[in-house]
C-alpha cells in the first residue's frame, strides 16, 4: 500500500466512525483550518509540545494552560491507524492522556508520515520502546444503554476533528 492509499484509508475509516475529516496540504493553511473548526467562543487547550501545534494554534484567541477546564483540545496525537480508522494518544514526551478525552470537542493533528496501515505495524514500530499509556480513539464518544439507545459525548468528545498534515 502506497503512503497515499495508506491516507486515503485512514481518512474513509475515520469518516465512517463519525469523525470529521480534513487533509491540509500545506502547513501555512493549517491554523486557519483549525481555526475554522473551533467551536466559537470556546476555551481551547493545546499542549504546545510540537512546532506542528504551535503553528496549529496560531489564530486561536483564548488559550488556556491547563485541559481540565478546556471545550476544546488541538493537539498533534502519536500516529493514526488506517485500517480501522483511528487515532493513538500516548503519554509520549510529557503529554497527558486526559487532555484527549476530557473536552467537547477534540481536534486530532496527523502527521501523514505517522499513518500506519495496521495495528500491528504500529506496534511494531514502538516495540523497543512503547509509550506508558496509549489511548485508540475511534470516532467521537459514544455509549448505549440496555435498549440500544445511543448518546453521543458521555464518556469523551461528542466531536473528534482529525486533520491530516
Amino acid at each position: 500500500m502506497t503512503a497515499i492509499d495508506t491516507v486515503t484509508l485512514f481518512l474513509e475509516n475515520a469518516a465512517r466512525a463519525a469523525a470529521g475529516t480534513h487533509r491540509v496540504d500545506e502547513r501555512e493553511k493549517l491554523a486557519d483550518t483549525i481555526a475554522g473548526l473551533v467551536m466559537e467562543g470556546a476555551a481551547v487547550f493545546c499542549p504546545m509540545a510540537s512546532e506542528i501545534e504551535r503553528a496549529a494554534t496560531a489564530r486561536i484567541p483564548h488559550l488556556l494552560p491547563d485541559y481540565q477546564a478546556a471545550q476544546v483540545t488541538v493537539e498533534e496525537v502519536s500516529a493514526a491507524i488506517a485500517e480501522n480508522g483511528s487515532i493513538v494518544c500516548s503519554s509520549a514526551a510529557g503529554k497527558s492522556v486526559q487532555a484527549s478525552l476530557l473536552s467537547a470537542q477534540h481536534i486530532a493533528i496527523v502527521p501523514r508520515d505517522k499513518i500506519f496501515a495496521t495495528l500491528d505495524d504500529f506496534f511494531a514500530a514502538y516495540a523497543a520502546s512503547p509509550p506508558t499509556n496509549i489511548t485508540l480513539i475511534t470516532g467521537p464518544s459514544r455509549t448505549a444503554d440496555i435498549e440500544l439507545n445511543l448518546v453521543i459525548g458521555v464518556h469523551g468528545p461528542e466531536r473528534l476533528d482529525i486533520v491530516v498534515v
